[in-house]
C-alpha cells in the first residue's frame, strides 16, 4: 500500500508513530493499549475492523524518527510473525510517498499459503489503505473529525 501525501515528513511520522490516538483519528481502529514503553519501542495491542468485521493483534513498535520509519512486529493473533513496516520519503517538491509493506509467511502446514492471501489480500491491504488515506486526509488539512 502507498500513497502521495502533501504533507512535512515529521507531520506524517507523527500521526503514524502515536497509535494511542488511532481510535479517535482512524473510524476503522477498535482500539490501541500500549502496554510497555521505551524511548523507540513499545508493546501495543491493537484492534480494528474490516466492513464490522473485528480484528486484533498485539505488536512490537520500532520508531526511527531520524530515517522516518515505523516498523511493527506482530507477536500476538493470528498474524503472529508478520512484520509492517512504514517507509516515508519526502520527494520532488513538497510531497511525501509513504508505503506501508507487510511481510508475513504463516508456518501452517498446508493451509499457510491460503491464510497469506485470504488474511493479507482482504484483511490487512484493506485496513492500511483506509489508514494511509486518513492520514493524508488529516496531513493535509483535513478535519479530525471526518474520515472514511
Amino acid at each position: 500500500n502507498a500513497i502521495r501525501i502533501d504533507a512535512p515528513a515529521e507531520t506524517i511520522f507523527r500521526l503514524a508513530a502515536e497509535v494511542e490516538f488511532w481510535p479517535a483519528l482512524l473510524p476503522h481502529y477498535r482500539y490501541v493499549r500500549v502496554s510497555r514503553r521505551g524511548p523507540d519501542r513499545r508493546l501495543v495491542a491493537m484492534g480494528a475492523s474490516r466492513d464490522g468485521i473485528p480484528v486484533r493483534w498485539t505488536s512490537l513498535q520500532w520508531l526511527e524518527p531520524e530515517r522516518h520509519r515505523i516498523t511493527f512486529r506482530h507477536v500476538r493473533g493470528v498474524t503472529r510473525g508478520m512484520v509492517v513496516e512504514w517507509s516515508i520519503e519526502p520527494r520532488a517538491g513538497d510531497g511525501v510517498e509513504v508505503t506501508i509493506s507487510h511481510r508475513w509467511e504463516p508456518r501452517w502446514p498446508v493451509v499457510g499459503w491460503i491464510a497469506e492471501r485470504a488474511i493479507g489480500r482482504f484483511f490487512v491491504h484493506d485496513i492500511a489503505g483506509k489508514t494511509l488515506r486518513r492520514i493524508k486526509e488529516i496531513a493535509e488539512g483535513g478535519s479530525l473529525a471526518g474520515g472514511a
